[in-house]
């Protein structure tokens, strides 16, 4: 009945992912269009059913696992050493000028 070697399988699990990264880090995406986030993410749901077709599962969620290193190390390591809180995105103006935003702050 279950089986999830199927492509609905890896666009679910690229849906998850997108879901829970949005609860949890949409807030560092707050001035970036709409238009560009849903481009975002069916380019990336294109990539990784296009990687299983085409090679494999397994490279589809090494590649996967790849970006969310790249994440947490911006997160973690760029975004501190920058003065900024890597959570929070706090202070705004200095996470605006890295981002290359406008300094107006919304509040």
């Amino acid at each position: 009945m279950w089986d999830t070697n199927t492509y609905w399988f890896d666009f679910a699990m690229v849906s998850l992912i997108y879901a829970i990264g949005n609860i949890l880090m949409g807030h560092f995406e707050e001035h970036t269009p709409k238009w560009r986030r849903i481009v975002k993410y069916l380019l990336s749901l294109v990539l990784i059913i296009g990687l299983v077709h085409f090679t494999n599962r397994y490279v589809a969620y090494g590649l996967i696992a790849l970006v969310a290193l790249f994440g947490l190390y911006v997160h973690l390591v760029i975004l501190p050493k920058k003065g900024i809180n890597g959570w929070t995105g706090e202070p705004k103006d200095k996470y605006y000028e890295f981002r290359g935003w406008s300094k107006k702050i919304k509040k």
